[in-house]
This record gives C-alpha cells, structure tokens and sequence, in this order.
C-alpha cells in the first residue's frame, strides 16, 4: 500500500487523497478497481490483506486498486461523500479528466474500460452506478454494496430507465435487515429487464460491515475473476505471439 496520496481538483475546487495497493511481481496492463470511501474500506472492509490473499490463492488475477479518500485531507473529520456522490458532475469530471490520467501514468494499468470497475456502499453505492451513467466511457464494471438510500434509488431507476441500455455489468448487494431491500430488489428488476449483467446477492445483515466485509471476495471475484486454463491446451506447445 502506498501512503495517502494528494491530488488537486479544479472541477471541485479542492484537493483529494487516495492509496494505491499494488501486487507484488505485477506485470504491464493491469485492471483497475477504483473504491469510494477507501479508508473505509481499508480500515473496516481490511481489503488489503484480502486482495493479498486473494491473488496468491489464484482466485483474482493480480490488479491495482485505488482507495480514493471522501474526507478532507487537511481536515479528516469533514466527510464531503454526500457532496461527491450522488451523480455529481464535478466529481465524475474529477476521475475522468484528473484521477484516472494520473494512474495511467504512473502505474502500469490497462487502458482499456473493460479492465476498469468502480466500487461502493451505500451513498458510494448510489455514486458506481452515477458512474455508469455519467463515466460509461471509462468504467465497465459497477459494483454496488447496499445503496442507499430507496429516494436515491429511485431517481436512478428513472435515469436508467429512460437510457439505452449501456455496455456495463454489475455486482448489486443487499442485506435483508433494515437495509432497503425493496427499493434494492426493484432496481435489481430494472437492470435485468434492461438486459444489464448483474450478479446480485442478499445477506442476513444489516447496513454495516456484517454485511460488506464478507461479500468483498465475491465482488472481486466476480470482475477479477483469474481465467482457467483449458484443460486441452495443458501440455500443448503455445504458438508464437505475433508481433
């Protein structure tokens, strides 16, 4: 894990930090996976020792994940998520044309939009799927842990149902205790009506860590999933790379 990272925003008008956690022996061409409240989900989700574990046990393929930080880096008890997140123009303007040029050009990432996914929970969640919306250009994969809250959900709904189907795929969470599971569950039915890929999950659990922490592999797995090899090509000579 790097130690925080500053960045300056002129579409918000201020500065932001982030941690990048690369894997050990990595090589060019990376996939990325991009996490709303980072140290959240470093410190609670304790996602560095899972992305460790998880690619030396071959269930991902190795990638880069930046933790962007939603707390003021000269002031970390202002929180500014409920700024950032919901379909803020700003804040999309600030990964496409800041954050996202600076990763590609300090680390050895991929940069094609297929190998990018855009992770959250709750009000972060709200934000993968602004994303999808407002960034479909640069992100693939939407994953969403317990958006909250059914106001913010049905907004989307509206803005996604009254948008072509786009070329995205998704992971969508919900747990079954106090955590907005109706308005979860039709939202779930709108994106498969539209034709979207989704993997969806509900857990026993309410809107907290009890919930996320432990669905965090399946999130990973489901974008990063390391592909198996065809038992035909074991043992067969591999043909030239062309040039």
């Amino acid at each position: 894990m790097s130690e925080p990272q500053r960045i300056h925003s002129p579409e918000l008008g201020y500065d932001l930090q982030y941690r990048v956690y690369q894997p050990e022996g990595f090589a060019p061409g990376l996939p990325t996976l991009y996490v709303t409240d980072g140290e959240a989900y470093l410190q609670s989700g304790q996602m560095a020792a899972l992305l460790d574990n998880e690619i030396a046990t071959g269930h991902i393929e190795p990638l880069l994940v930046v933790f962007v930080d939603s707390r003021n880096p000269d002031n970390l008890k202002e929180n500014r998520r409920h700024k950032q997140f919901m379909c803020n123009q700003q804040y999309a303007a600030f990964y496409r044309q800041q954050l996202l040029p600076k990763i590609g050009s300090d680390y050895q990432v991929s940069a094609d939009r297929q190998h990018r996914v855009i992770l959250g929970f709750s009000f972060g969640a709200i934000n993968s799927a602004c994303f999808g919306l407002l960034l479909e250009p640069q992100f693939a994969g939407i994953a969403m842990q317990s958006p909250g809250n059914s106001q913010h959900l049905q907004l989307l709904s509206k803005m996604y149902g009254k948008t072509e189907p786009l070329a995205l795929r998704f992971f969508l969470s919900m747990g079954t205790k106090n955590d907005n599971i109706s308005a979860g569950r039709k939202f779930h039915r709108l994106l498969e009506q539209k034709g979207y890929p989704v993997l969806y999950q509900e857990v026993a659990f309410g809107h907290d860590w009890r919930n996320w922490k432990p669905l965090l592999p399946a999130v990973l797995r489901h974008f990063f999933a390391r592909p198996k090899a065809d038992p035909d090509s074991v043992g067969q000579e591999k043909s030239p790379a062309r040039s």
